[in-house]
């Protein structure tokens, strides 16, 4: 039996078959995230605690009916993110989806909402293709893609002269697609590519991937993964006397969470693009001090944006009177997203939420004051600079 979390949090609720918007009948938002895998600690738990918050703060009622977070973990499997995501439409009414998944199950589940007619907000997959070849009109790309990781970092180490590029990438869709923007990036800034290679997801050790890196003589490490393996690659590079300055690491995407697990001594000066940072200004302050209050930790981008996502979509669904995908996802376009998370944020026709990133570089353990003082802003990278224009996209809905 499929399970709901309430959002009020006190129990575990039975689903049982109701007729779709009775007045009784709860508006259930699906959560999927990786619980206890490689990125756990990006949306994860954490993820999931987001969503009840924002369905708390909005007040837990939606339409006059309660609102309920199903969520579930997809175990890094496309196969099971699909197969929960179609249960919980055909049998439970789920109303949207949102995901903090990878980048394969991110598509799967876009194909999959377009069928039904359902909006799915991705919340931690990275791939440009959600808002290219594969956009469509019920998806909204929240938080970050690969062009403007790898455009905000690849761009500022290029400009402190370090033309010469090794990859280190993620053997599926997200790390392809992550390396291919930055080799965009890098090229077009008179750079090259000297060489690449591929790992499994969660590989065990990165000490062949990292020699050869090594041997290359490279000036830059690319890191095209995520979540433990960034982590992992980092610490083994470290181990290796990597990331002087005759050859730098560079995560092409890193979490809060990374480098509080690295620890400072091993990440400091790590430069990197983030959508999102709690310590930034007092609105981010606000909600990180919230979050925490709840988690006892930090939010990452993904868990913040997760937040603002769900809390956009509550306020076009009450806006429009009505669940219907086609009214909330005009709603949600043409009205601007101004909270903690971006100001003058806007979802554009291919379903990217086009908002300001942040260049931010990893503290030394000298500068931090404390346990979640972990990076510095180094510069607001802005929207239109940040992300691909809709006009070089390869989505067929331009407008």
């Amino acid at each position: 039996m499929m399970k709901v979390l309430p959002s009020c949090g006190i129990a575990l609720l039975a689903l049982a078959a109701a007729p779709v918007g009775a007045a009784d009948d709860p508006f259930r938002i699906g959560a999927l995230v990786d619980m206890t895998g490689v990125y756990s600690g990006i949306g994860g738990p954490g993820g999931i605690a987001a969503v009840k918050m924002a369905v708390q703060d909005f007040g837990g009622k939606v339409l006059g009916r309660p609102i309920e977070v199903v969520s579930a973990d997809y175990q890094n499997k496309v196969d099971v993110s699909a197969t929960r995501a179609r249960e919980w439409y055909d049998r439970n009414n789920v109303e949207m989806i949102i995901e903090s998944t990878d980048s394969a199950s991110a598509l799967a589940l876009q194909k999959l909402g377009a069928s039904k007619k359902k909006i799915t907000i991705f919340a931690g997959s990275a791939t440009t293709e959600l808002t290219g070849k594969q956009c469509s009109p019920y998806g909204v790309h929240y938080v970050y893609n690969t062009y403007a990781l790898a455009n905000g970092t690849a761009r500022a180490i290029l400009e402190e002269g370090k033309k010469d590029w090794f990859f280190v990438t993620a053997d599926y869709a997200f790390g392809h697609s992550l390396e291919a923007n930055a080799t965009n990036v890098i090229e077009q800034g008179g750079g090259r590519v000297l060489g690449k290679i591929r790992h499994p997801l969660s590989a065990p050790d990165f000490a062949s991937f990292l020699l050869q890196a090594q041997a290359s003589k490279a000036q830059v490490v690319a890191l095209a993964n995520a979540g433990r393996d960034t982590q992992n690659a980092v610490r083994q590079a470290a181990e290796f006397g990597m990331g002087g300055s005759k050859q730098i690491v560079a995560p092409l995407l890193i979490f809060d969470n990374d480098l509080r697990g690295m620890g400072l001594k091993v990440a400091q000066g790590l430069q990197f693009t983030t959508a999102f940072y709690w310590d930034y200004n007092d609105e981010t302050r606000a909600f990180g001090k919230k979050y925490f209050a709840q988690t006892k930790a930090m939010p990452t981008m993904v868990q913040a944006g997760m937040y603002s996502a769900v809390m956009h979509y509550l306020k076009a669904v009450q806006a429009v009177g009505s669940p219907d995908s086609d009214k909330v996802m005009a709603k949600m376009r043409e009205t601007p997203i101004n909270d903690f998370f971006a100001k003058n944020g806007r979802i554009l026709a291919n379903g990217q939420m086009f908002h300001d990133m942040y260049l931010a570089e990893a503290k030394k353990p000298s500068e931090s004051k404390g346990e979640w003082d972990l990076m510095k802003i180094r510069k607001v990278i802005p929207a239109d600079k940040a992300f691909e224009p809709i006009a070089q996209s390869a989505c067929p809905i331009k407008g």
